[in-house]
């Protein structure tokens, strides 16, 4: 799910895409993200995946 994250433009993560995302954060390689990062993502994407009809935004410079 990372892949699809653009650094210029705005993303959006559904429900399901969340659910993948908190999957492949901790199967990551040592060093591709940052300690902070990777806590930060799973710690929104388990908040998506705990309320209704909420997404998780990612927003492009």
């Amino acid at each position: 799910m990372l892949g699809h994250l653009l650094p210029y433009a705005d993303t959006v993560f559904n429900h399901r895409q969340a659910s993948t995302l908190l999957e492949e954060v901790p199967r990551l390689p040592a060093g591709v993200l940052t300690d902070e990062f990777a806590r930060e993502a799973i710690e929104l994407g388990q908040a998506v995946l705990d309320g209704p009809g909420l997404y998780l935004w990612f927003l492009g410079d």
